[in-house]
């Protein structure tokens, strides 16, 4: 049999075990939703900036307004546009986000959007 002198400190040594293993679980947890955010921003930043060119294409301002218009898309986003292939009737953009206070990678995304011109097409139109 021991004596209970010996076991005093046992409690306390568990204690601080637990704390320590919430503690690594909470950071984790953190940089979990960290990483989630970065990578929502990120797409909708993407999908945001691949409709602003679309958008441009749509009205027939040709490959350069739409990848500007996508650019600047993407800065009101917090992204900074990677690439942006817009030509004909699709754009297609990819755009980076910084990580939040260095919790997370950078996040990356891509977007593409297309002008359907069927629709404007069998839409009635009304004049004045």
């Amino acid at each position: 049999m021991t004596s209970p002198g010996r076991e005093a400190g046992n409690v306390s040594v568990f204690a601080i075990g637990m704390l320590a293993l919430i503690a690594a679980c909470c950071l984790g947890l953190g940089r979990l939703g960290a990483a989630v955010l970065v990578q929502a921003r990120a797409e909708a930043a993407a999908d945001a900036a691949a409709l602003a060119a679309a958008d441009q294409l749509a009205l027939g301002r040709g490959g350069r307004a739409a990848h500007d218009a996508a650019a600047a898309t993407a800065r009101m986003n917090g992204a900074e546009l990677v690439r942006c292939d817009c030509e004909g009737v699709a754009a297609e953009v990819e755009v980076e986000i910084d990580a939040v206070a260095g919790l997370a990678e950078p996040g990356r995304a891509r977007a593409r959007a297309e002008v359907d011109f069927s629709a404007a097409e069998s839409a009635p139109v009304r004049g004045p």
